[in-house]
């Protein structure tokens, strides 16, 4: 039987990991077995840069920490080495980099994760990781919005030019 503080200790941690899980638009659970230091330091540097946090947590903690949660489902992939990637504002950056490193290293595997409060496959955070970023997907909008104003606006101009030569003759 563990002492009372090693006890409170772990509740809490269980706490501040549900209270994460909660808060995180997106979440990916990843297998980190064979990773070097020198690649798991460039991951997570590249993780932190783009608004991730990432660390290593136990399978039992992580287990109690989504009791009860709508994310429980991932329980079923908590075994061997486990590392989670949390995401509260970018939907995509999470999956994109973990599984653009799991492409590159063979023993990095994808387990599971989830996506606004709801399980997801693997499938589904590879299909996740496929789609731009949000910065990208904002752009490419703004183009699709701006073509017509533009083509507007040049049709406008066309007929000024146009009256503006016969009202000079």
């Amino acid at each position: 039987m563990p002492n009372a503080s090693v006890l409170e200790k772990k509740q809490q941690q269980v706490a501040e990991l549900k209270e994460k899980i909660e808060s995180a638009v997106t979440g990916v659970i990843v297998d980190y077995k064979g990773t070097n230091v020198t690649d798991d330091t460039a991951l997570r540097k590249e993780l932190r840069e783009n608004g991730v946090e990432y660390f290593v947590v136990k399978n039992t903690i992580l287990s109690r920490a989504v009791e009860g949660t709508s994310v429980e489902d991932v329980k079923s992939v908590l075994e061997g080495t486990t590392a989670l990637a949390l995401s509260k504002e970018d939907y995509t950056a999470a999956a994109r980099i973990l599984c653009k490193f799991a492409e590159s290293h063979e023993n990095f595997k994808i387990k599971s994760g989830f996506l606004d409060g709801k399980s997801a496959d693997v499938a589904t955070i590879e299909a996740l990781a496929k789609l731009p970023s949000k910065e990208v997907l904002l752009a490419t909008v703004c183009n699709v919005f701006q073509a017509p104003i533009s083509a507007f606006a040049r049709a406008v101009q066309a007929i000024v030019d146009k009256n503006g030569s016969a009202d000079a003759e």
